[in-house]
């Protein structure tokens, strides 16, 4: 092709047929130059049909890791939002009388009350686009968005979770190897004849319980919209990954 053009422009100059040349050459240009356009679409045609598939591919991860992440949520809240029932009712029997109190029901919600639980999202996806500039290949703004703040969000509700496990693990649990029974059943707390349950009577009791009580409170009573927030941002990711897939 390119010799038969040049055959023309040779013809041409050697016939002396300048203007013909001059529109020849001209048309030649803007041949050339409507190739180079369309060679240019059909490159970015193929860059975006190959980013496309690649963001499907990240969608459908983000879309299962943070289908397990409310999963596990869901889960954690189950247990604290119990832990949470239980010192409540205990708090409701003081001041405890060994005498009157049932003490079948107070091993019940003593056993449960000591429940401790984190949630330690899975983030290996989230972090992988956030520590490239891979997250550019997401269209969809909003979730784009809650990605980036995802880390901060889960931080914020995680803090009470911490102060909560820390305080049970350097504080509570020790009082509890003192003066009670590490059992398989609920019932097992107090059982054992070794132990004094006269410390069931105590101020130094009701303020192990009351201590566990406000813990407890300060993870579910979402005062601050910390857990709202982890929990709306967790339904949102999935829905925007899952629309995204489906289109």
């Amino acid at each position: 092709m390119i010799k038969f053009f040049r055959h023309i422009r040779k013809s041409l100059l050697m016939e002396n047929k300048t203007t013909k040349y001059f529109k020849y050459a001209i048309g030649e240009i803007i041949l050339v130059v409507i190739g180079i356009l369309i060679a240019l679409q059909v490159n970015t045609w193929n860059q975006n049909r190959i980013a496309k598939v690649k963001e499907q591919l990240l969608l459908k991860e983000l879309h299962n890791e943070f289908k397990s992440n409310k999963s596990q949520l869901d889960s954690v809240l189950f247990y604290h939002q119990r832990a949470y029932n239980s010192a409540k009712k205990i708090m409701s029997q003081f001041p405890i009388n060994l005498k009157t109190v049932n003490l079948d029901s107070l091993s019940y919600h003593n056993f449960y009350m000591q429940w401790v639980y984190t949630f330690n999202p899975s983030q290996g996806v989230t972090n992988s686009l956030l520590n490239s500039s891979t997250y550019e290949i997401i269209s969809n703004d909003t979730l784009r968005n809650l990605l980036i703040r995802w880390n901060d969000i889960a931080a914020d509700y995680q803090e009470e979770e911490i102060k909560a496990y820390n305080n049970y693990i350097n504080h509570l649990k020790p009082y509890e190897k003192k003066h009670m029974v590490y059992g398989f059943e609920p019932s097992d707390s107090f059982k054992d004849s070794r132990l004094d349950l006269s410390f069931l009577e105590t101020i130094e009791f009701e303020n192990y319980v009351r201590d566990r009580f406000n813990d407890l409170l300060d993870i579910v009573n979402n005062d601050y919209g910390e857990l709202d927030n982890v929990y709306n941002s967790i339904e949102k990711i999935i829905e925007l990954s899952k629309t995204a897939n489906d289109d």
